[in-house]
């Protein structure tokens, strides 16, 4: 088989210049799914992957103080030559951040950037070229052979919630209110996640997401965008591949692309949400009757949703 190899840039700094970037996601060596060699830092990939790549504003000086002012800046990102050479055509971008009313403008102009440099432009919004869901990659650190053949890890403990504290958007603090209110109702979960409010009562910071799903028996799974059929993100695919049963807040893509009872619907961020996990999670019920769908769901997410498995899928079709 004649495997291509697939570069990556982000403006995610934290995978940016990591060469291993998703091979935790194939069971093989070195990044290879099927027809693909994943290799973030190739020198000469076949294909390029700008995956959430932000492209910058160009500088338009009109006076002596805007001229003097850019001279101060970094210099402009030649994004031509982080390119390698890859053709248009075999150029992919994926914008995977939601669009939330305080970047949507922000957004509509990294897709109109993105149309001088790549052959494929897709995001979760409307109003992407091509809209689509996020192909998937999860956080939790095990490997995909011990994910695909590992038995139910035991389950020690009612509900989790790894979450922030970023509070920069109207979605955001919506959340936290909700955490507060869980929280003044004295709603029993454990928290975890990174500068979160003094007053949240949290854990900590995870040096492992698995550690904070994995023992329990459901997991809070919000995401900070619920109001289109395409935004669906890690949450739910970390918390179903720990055999969690999420209890989900979000839109309908994850009903499109996951089976029927592999997660539950938390039907507000107000009280009515409030009292429903306290239902549920009051007992390990529903966890039960929903092993055979977690099992299922954990397959398509680890097979099918796999950015890798995206990735190998488009290739194909382009070659």
């Amino acid at each position: 088989m004649d495997i291509k190899t697939v570069g990556m840039i982000s403006s995610y700094s934290n995978i940016d210049k990591r060469g291993d970037w998703l091979w935790q996601q194939t069971p093989n060596h070195f990044g290879i799914w099927g027809n693909i060699k994943i290799q973030a830092s190739a020198p000469n990939p076949d294909f390029m992957l700008m995956y959430q790549f932000d492209f910058p504003k160009k500088n338009q000086p009109q006076s002596w103080l805007d001229k003097l002012r850019r001279k101060s800046q970094k210099p402009e990102i030649d994004v031509g030559s982080r390119l390698r050479g890859v053709p248009k055509e075999r150029v992919i971008y994926l914008l995977r951040e939601p669009p939330l009313d305080e970047v949507v403008e922000k957004n509509k102009r990294y897709y109109q950037a993105a149309e001088n440099y790549c052959g494929y432009i897709s995001g979760p919004d409307d109003f992407a070229p091509f809209p689509d869901y996020m192909p998937a990659i999860w956080y939790i650190g095990n490997s995909f052979r011990e994910l695909n053949e590992m038995p139910i890890p035991e389950k020690v403990a009612p509900c989790s919630w790894i979450t922030s504290g970023i509070n920069r958007t109207a979605n955001h603090r919506q959340r936290l209110q909700f955490l507060e209110s869980l929280q003044n109702n004295e709603i029993k979960f454990d928290l975890y996640g990174r500068n979160l409010p003094a007053w949240s009562k949290s854990s900590g910071e995870l040096g492992g997401k698995w550690h904070g799903i994995a023992p329990y028996y459901y997991n809070l799974a919000i995401e900070n965008y619920a109001d289109n059929s395409w935004y669906v993100s890690e949450k739910l695919w970390d918390a179903l591949l720990a055999w969690c049963l999420p209890i989900y807040y979000g839109g309908s893509a994850a009903d499109k692309l996951l089976p029927p009872g592999s997660f539950l619907r938390l039907p507000s961020l107000d009280e009515k949400g409030i009292a429903y996990i306290q239902e549920v999670t009051s007992t390990p019920d529903a966890w039960y009757a929903a092993k055979d769908a977690i099992a299922e769901a954990r397959q398509i997410i680890l097979h099918k949703l796999n950015l890798l498995n995206w990735l190998s899928e488009f290739v194909a079709k382009s070659s």
